[in-house]
């Protein structure tokens, strides 16, 4: 009987040797990984040698004058006063109308007895409040030092990630490095505003997904196959490719879970990502099956794969939720701690005080964000979003020092121009070859675009801003990064194809870069004429 293989529908050609394997054909280990888990990363010093140069570059910008402006800018007033009382009480309290002075002049401690109504979980805030635990609340280092931080590592897991999605050590360093020098990520990463750490806790829940997909590929090759004799290997049994094997509790699977639940706990604008993560993965362990010979791949997928994954990301994020609440349930007097003793209920007396008061709390922030639609100068629709049609101001002066009599100090969530253009209308690529080949690289991607993108549009009414978008820019710069790649070539290609692709990829990364330092003084606050200023306002719709 023929061994010929035959590729499977929805799998890229591209991806290495993504094919069924007919029953006359031996299982062996090695044959059935490589099948299943198509090109593995790049090896060699070059893996870790290129996204910590890039995380390098990256904490450069984000580090270096982090203190500038000196003073609270845009929301960071409710978020940095609200770590600064986490670390005080473990809950949010009111502060005075004058709080704002007194914490510039670098003396936050005006904190009022009573508690104060907040509609963000507590992640975040936490997470600030660990850079002030480390370099004091009486600095705009301390109270920003977590944000560049994150912003940081998440540039150096970026490269990781694409690194292993496209088995290249060059495109995993153009990833970190168009992260690295996107001024919608640099000025996030220098302002303490909650999206910062709910874009990290996402890209790193996708992260932990892309381990559990080699994983959970492993083990199904490992369950179908015997190591090889002399005869090169055993076949599986009629019943052992029915529905395949179970494969057990996925570590990185419940690693996943966990980030989840705290990028929930940061922002509750995680709820589509936990959905389309849950789906997204079971969609892979039901390739896998498909691609390993499986009969009925697609039941055995969502009873074997699917009940599992279910448990490990949904009630296991909920739980992690739960928990990032311990400093509100441990508190006697945080906004709304006792309202379930104040308001007694014979229907839900059963459940615990402590969660009935929660709960309430809930349905209150949750009203409070269905009618949250007041105007505000810098407001954009997210249609806008991926055009930056209508960036926001955290901060804009007009100080002395330039050696004219009209300076500007700025910072302006404004991103690269290049990056994310071309990062738009690399989405339409994309969905192309998702629909024609079917690659599981575009459909990830997309997903993650989605995820973030399209639930702001069942909002219309609502006040949304361009950088709330910081929550799925990492699979922006993925999308451009797969495009990247096709006008590099690919392994195959010959060597004036690949000399060809490399000058044209090395020229759009170097006009990025180039860009970017043009930017740069609006998005770290540097003092300039008004007339530079005015230079880098290319349209009206950013002035």
């Amino acid at each position: 009987m023929s061994h010929t293989a035959v590729r499977p529908r929805g799998e890229s050609p591209r991806q290495g040797a993504a094919w069924i394997i007919p029953p006359a054909l031996a299982y062996t280990r090695d044959a059935l990984a490589l099948r299943l888990l198509g090109p593995a990363a790049p090896g060699g010093a070059l893996r870790w040698f290129l996204p910590l140069a890039m995380a390098l570059l990256g904490g450069i910008l984000r580090f270096v004058r982090l203190d500038e402006p000196g003073s609270l800018v845009f929301d960071e007033t409710y978020y940095v006063k609200d770590a600064y009382s986490m670390l005080q009480s473990g809950y949010e309290r009111a502060w005075p109308e004058n709080a704002n002075d007194s914490f510039n002049a670098g003396d936050p401690d005006v904190l009022l007895d009573s508690p104060n109504y907040v509609v963000h979980p507590p992640v975040g805030k936490w997470m600030i409040a660990f850079g002030m635990l480390l370099f004091g609340s009486d600095n705009a280092f301390g109270w920003r030092f977590s944000a560049a931080l994150i912003g940081t590592v998440s540039v150096l897991l970026l490269a990781f990630v694409a690194q292993r999605m496209f088995g290249s050590a060059l495109l995993g360093a153009a990833a970190g490095l168009l992260l690295a020098v996107d001024g919608h990520h640099i000025v996030e990463s220098r302002t303490s505003l909650l999206d910062i750490f709910l874009s990290f806790w996402l890209l790193a829940a996708f992260s932990a997904l892309l381990l559990d997909r080699d994983d959970g590929r492993r083990r199904l090759g490992r369950r179908l196959s015997a190591p090889a004799g002399r005869d090169g290997g055993s076949v599986p049994s009629r019943a052992q490719l029915a529905y395949g094997p179970f494969l057990g509790l996925r570590p990185w699977r419940l690693a996943a879970g966990v980030c989840l639940g705290l990028a929930l706990g940061t922002k509750w604008s995680a709820i589509p990502f936990i959905a389309a993560f849950g789906l997204l993965t079971v969609a892979w362990d039901m390739s896998a099956r498909r691609i390993a010979g499986v009969h009925h791949w697609f039941l055995a997928g969502a009873v074997k794969d699917g009940l599992l994954a279910f448990v490990s990301l949904v009630p296991l994020a909920l739980l992690t939720y739960l928990a990032t609440w311990t400093g509100w349930f441990r508190s006697t007097d945080a906004y709304d701690r006792t309202w379930a003793a104040r308001n007694p209920s014979d229907q839900w007396g059963w459940v615990p005080a402590g969660l009935r008061s929660l709960a309430e709390y809930h349905r209150s922030a949750y009203t409070f964000h269905q009618g949250l639609g007041s105007d505000h100068p810098y407001e954009a629709s997210a249609w806008s979003w991926l055009v930056v049609g209508r960036p926001t101001s955290f901060f804009y002066e007009t100080p002395a020092g330039c050696g004219t009599d009209a300076c500007s100090q700025a910072v302006t969530v404004l991103g690269n121009p290049l990056i994310w253009w071309s990062a738009s209308l690399s989405l339409v690529v994309l969905l192309f070859l998702w629909l024609g080949r079917r690659d599981w690289r575009a459909a990830a991607i997309l997903t993650g675009v989605a995820a973030g993108y399209l639930p702001w549009f069942l909002y219309p009414e609502r006040t949304t801003f361009y950088f709330y978008a910081v929550a799925f820019e990492p699979f922006l710069v993925l999308s451009l990064v797969y495009c990247l790649g096709l006008v590099l070539g690919g392994p195959g290609a010959d060597r004036a194809r690949r000399r060809r692709g490399l000058v044209l990829v090395g020229v759009f990364l170097a006009a990025a870069v180039a860009l970017s330092a043009f930017f740069m003084p609006i998005w770290t606050a540097e003092i300039i004429t008004y007339g530079q200023w005015r230079m880098r306002m290319w349209l009206p719709s950013w002035v």
